[in-house]
Formats: C-alpha cells, sequence, structure tokens
C-alpha cells in the first residue's frame, strides 16, 4: 500500500460528539484539514448500526478520495465495500480476514511485539499499527511503548507502520526519526473544539515528523 496514506490516520471516537453532530459531519471536518486516511470504530454498536453509519461516513470518505478502514469487523466492511480492516491481536486473524476479503483490501494489525510484527506480516498485513506512544484516552489499559521497542519492531519487519496512543499537537514532534509512516489520532483530532483545525495542524506537523 502507498505509505503516504498512513501520514495522518484519523481513528474516530463517538463520544465527542456534540450535540447535533453527526459523526459524518466531524470526519468531513477532519479531512478538510487533512487526514490521509479515517479508520471507524465503533467497539459498542450492533452490526446493522454500524453498517448504516459506515454507509454514511464512506459517502463522505468517498466524495474526498480518502479510504475508509473498518475497525474490526469483516461485515460491515463488505457490507459498504470499505477499503480494508483494522483489527487488533484479539480480533479476527489477519489471514483470515485476507482469505475473506481477497488480495485488494487494505489489512492493518495491532501489533506491540516483534513476535507479533513479524506474524502479521506473515499472514498478510498490510501495514502495522504500533502503541501506545503516549498512554491512551481510549483504551486505559494500554501500555506505553519506548521508542526502543517501536524501532525494533521497524527493523524486523518491512511493511508501513502507523505510530498510535495519545498522538496530538503536542507531542507528535517526539516521533521524528521513528522510522514510523505516521500517526494514528484519536482525540487529538476528535476530541479537539475545532476538528478541522486540529487536523490541519497535526498535517502540517506530520509532514515535517513523517517526510
Amino acid at each position: 500500500m502507498d505509505k503516504n496514506l498512513l501520514q495522518l490516520y484519523a481513528v474516530t471516537d463517538r463520544q465527542w460528539l456534540r450535540e447535533g453532530q453527526s459523526l459524518a459531519e466531524v470526519v468531513e471536518a477532519a479531512i478538510k484539514g487533512g487526514v490521509t486516511l479515517v479508520q471507524l470504530r465503533e467497539k459498542a454498536m450492533g452490526d446493522d448500526e454500524f453498517v448504516q453509519e459506515a454507509f454514511e461516513v464512506k459517502k463522505v470518505t468517498d466524495a474526498y478520495g480518502i479510504p475508509l478502514i473498518i475497525n474490526d469487523n469483516l461485515k460491515v466492511c463488505q457490507a459498504c465495500d470499505a477499503a480494508g480492516v483494522h483489527v487488533g491481536q484479539e480480533d479476527l486473524c489477519a489471514e483470515k480476514a485476507r482469505a475473506l476479503l481477497g488480495p485488494d483490501k487494505i489489512i492493518g494489525v495491532t501489533a506491540k511485539t516483534v513476535e507479533q510484527a513479524r506474524e502479521a506480516v506473515r499472514q498478510g498485513a498490510d501495514y502495522l499499527g504500533s502503541g501506545a506512544m503516549f498512554g491512551s484516552s481510549t483504551k486505559t489499559e494500554a501500555r506505553s511503548m519506548t521508542l526502543e521497542e517501536f524501532q525494533a519492531i521497524r527493523q524486523a519487519v518491512s511493511v508501513p507502520i502507523v505510530l498510535i496512543g495519545g498522538i496530538d499537537a503536542e507531542n507528535i514532534c517526539e516521533l521524528k526519526g521513528s522510522g514510523a509512516q505516521g500517526a494514528a489520532v484519536v482525540s487529538g483530532i476528535f476530541a479537539q473544539p475545532d476538528v478541522e483545525a486540529a487536523a490541519r495542524k497535526l498535517k502540517k506537523l506530520s509532514l515535517e515528523v513523517f517526510p
């Protein structure tokens, strides 16, 4: 896959929606700010509702030519013909996802160790997500990863890697020289009062950090 797609990777979280806002509207604001890829993450939503939301968000991502990745739900990915899926270590394995989705869909896998990274690539992952770099506001149990731990993963595999975990405009520059291809951002975009402005600032910084 094109590693530049990972440069500013937005992961949705509806808990920060303000009254009257739809997720599709804030996703559009993030894209206008410079987001290069969107992952739709809904851990507490039933499949039917998730599919409906995915169609609404995909109208926006398609209009701007931005790939839409579905978090951990093959049924939703297939229903809306999303660009691909992202799976965690406790989710569906990448090998099964690849077998079901075929060769043309993007498959991302969370990898927190060298062993996980190598296995994900063996199973057909197009990219990896590693972290949590600065903790996580969405996964309180997430253990922080040091840059040294990440660089061992970076050296072990050749696929693009996106860093995740508490990344925002205040700390993204600490990732310069890490060898990653981009940053996956949740609250650093969607919890901000002006989503488009937050994304624009992060995009400017990401161009320096992930050239």
